[in-house]
């Protein structure tokens, strides 16, 4: 058996690392499209980062430390002017929200992209926490247009993840919690617990799907293509449809 690489800060998002172990994100690609996963895992499809991706990384970035980085890494966060873009300001104005708030900042106190690898469903998996509270909580940082958005995330199978790979590396049990800012104009923030039954429900759903997303990562399956995704569609060949279709709706 090949011996799983050891994570760090520098070799996380590495090309062999997603094809040693699960993550959350790399479950949630083969939820949306297979074909797309294994793209990605092959070094084939690397997915744009959208201006509201980039948002929230800004600020994400900005309670790592590591902001300077992430701006050296995407320059575009400036103007010709080298100002920053409207859509930084705001971020720099969340990030202002969010130091002024004790609870918020409280939840984030804790060790910052704490790094764990684990075996759950008899499969490596991987996890970087934004803020773990050792015997206390696990705190997710999240950076959303508007709460009503939170649940179509599906943020609490990440919640099911972090809890029970923190319990099998540690021993302890803890409360999942997501630390909330909006980026609308008045800016929102609040901490949202993810309850025990919603984690369960959640993990067990992941138990139900992962031995064929294993079997198609191993290359023991085809992948499916779901035909709708930007990946699907830049591989697609034309074909004659009827035009009809489209006024079904």
């Amino acid at each position: 058996m090949k011996r799983k690489r050891k994570l760090n800060q520098n070799n996380y998002y590495s090309a062999e690392a997603d094809r040693q172990f699960f993550s959350v994100s790399q479950y949630k690609d083969f939820m949306k499209c297979e074909a797309m996963a294994m793209a990605k895992i092959r070094g084939e499809y690397k997915p744009e980062m959208t201006k509201a991706m980039l948002t929230g990384s800004f600020v994400d970035s900005y309670f790592e430390g590591t902001l300077d980085a992430f701006i050296k890494e995407h320059p575009a966060v400036f103007t010709r002017k080298q100002e920053l873009r409207s859509e930084f300001k705001k971020a720099n104005e969340i990030i202002a929200r969010i130091q002024g708030d004790e609870t918020f900042m409280r939840f984030m106190s804790g060790e910052k992209q704490r790094i764990m690898t684990f075996e759950l469903f008899g499969l490596p998996w991987k996890m970087k926490m934004d803020s773990y509270l050792p015997g206390i909580c696990i705190t997710d940082l999240k950076v959303v247009q508007k709460f009503r958005t939170l649940p179509l995330w599906r943020y609490e199978l990440q919640g099911a993840v972090y809890q029970k790979g923190v319990e099998l590396v540690t021993g302890e049990h803890l409360p999942f919690y997501l630390a909330v800012a909006t980026k609308e104009r008045t800016i929102d923030l609040d901490i949202f617990q993810i309850t025990q039954p919603v984690l369960d429900i959640a993990l067990r759903e992941i138990e139900q799907n992962i031995e064929h997303y294993a079997r198609v990562k191993e290359g023991q399956e085809e992948p499916v293509y779901c035909g709708k995704c930007d990946y699907c569609k830049s591989v697609k060949d034309a074909r004659i449809r009827n035009y009809s279709e489209l006024l079904e709706g």
